[in-house]
């Protein structure tokens, strides 16, 4: 298979697991209007999890069993499942999936600021840099507007959602640590490490057996678990080593107009003028740090 070939297939389940990962927020939406965040994300965890390793051993691969990997696992867990999947959760009670949508679609330049911060194994450049202050000039219009009119519920539950974005950026780049490994395998691992941290504060804090959970929100934990999460993990891990982190978390700008369609056609959502605005400096700033350097690549 040629370069391009290869190429023309990395960017392919890019927009596939920009589509699982837009309709997310949708899921998430519906799932807890019945559902506590906790129990919910609980859920979202063990059914991944158990999907991931059935698909393991279909396969004939098998788990790590030293304590590094799992160490690693538990790691990448709290980074990129249970802090960040909580907050969104949790949020999504208060504001519109769309809005968590463009907040959530800034872990580019929060991955950006990390590499350059810390990693450094990706370049700075005058384009992303650019890209990173109107990104951040993006944030500033949808969160902004809530900090002028006051704190209230929804500036928290917005707060809540970019704090997810930073574990999301910090998982990109932990991510690294897993080459050598078949994509499911961390992907897995890191589900069920989720879901053993996670259904214990359940029992405790919302004791699930006394809930009455609609046949719409099982539906939307089925299929965030499935569609959402363990095949968009699966996608996640391999593209972290064939585009690296800040290339693969550049869905995000396809993900937004995508989260914001599924959250108006299926939960008849609107956004404000101000919204508009800010998801305009969010796309842009997010394509201009990530189109060139795929397409310098697709020119080679």
């Amino acid at each position: 298979m040629s370069e391009k070939t290869e190429m023309s297939t990395e960017l392919a389940l890019l927009g596939v697991l920009a589509v699982l990962w837009g309709a997310s927020y949708t899921f998430i939406k519906i799932g807890v209007e019945t559902i506590p965040p906790v129990t919910f994300i609980a859920g979202r965890t063990l059914i991944a999890g158990a999907i991931l390793l059935g698909l393991i051993r279909w396969r004939g691969l098998a788990m790590p069993r030293d304590m590094v990997n799992w160490r690693r696992f538990m790691f990448q867990a709290c980074l990129n499942s249970v802090i960040p999947f909580t907050l969104i959760a949790a949020a999504e009670r208060s504001i519109d999936a769309g809005l968590a949508t463009i907040l959530n679609a800034t872990s580019p330049i929060f991955t950006f600021l990390l590499t350059a911060l810390i990693t450094r194994h990706e370049p700075v450049n005058l384009r992303k840099l650019v890209g990173v202050g109107a990104g951040i000039a993006g944030i500033c219009l949808i969160v902004g507007t809530e900090a002028l009119g006051g704190i209230g519920r929804q500036l928290w539950a917005q707060l809540a959602v970019v704090a997810a974005t930073v574990c999301y950026a910090g998982a990109a780049i932990f991510g690294r640590n897993f080459r050598g490994l078949d994509p499911m395998v961390p992907a897995a691992g890191s589900m069920i490490c989720g879901a053993v941290i996670l259904i214990p504060l359940s029992l405790v804090f919302d004791r699930p057996w006394t809930l009455t959970p609609s046949p719409a929100s099982m539906l939307a934990l089925f299929g965030l678990s499935v569609f959402s999460t363990a095949l968009a993990f699966s996608i996640f891990f391999r593209l972290i080593h064939t585009l690296g982190s800040v290339g693969t978390t550049s869905q995000a700008y396809l993900r937004v107009p995508i989260g914001v369609g599924i959250g108006a056609v299926f939960l008849g959502e609107s956004l404000g003028p101000t919204a508009w605005l800010g998801m305009a400096f969010v796309v842009a700033g997010v394509a201009a740090m990530t189109i060139p350097a795929r397409q310098a690549r697709l020119a080679q």
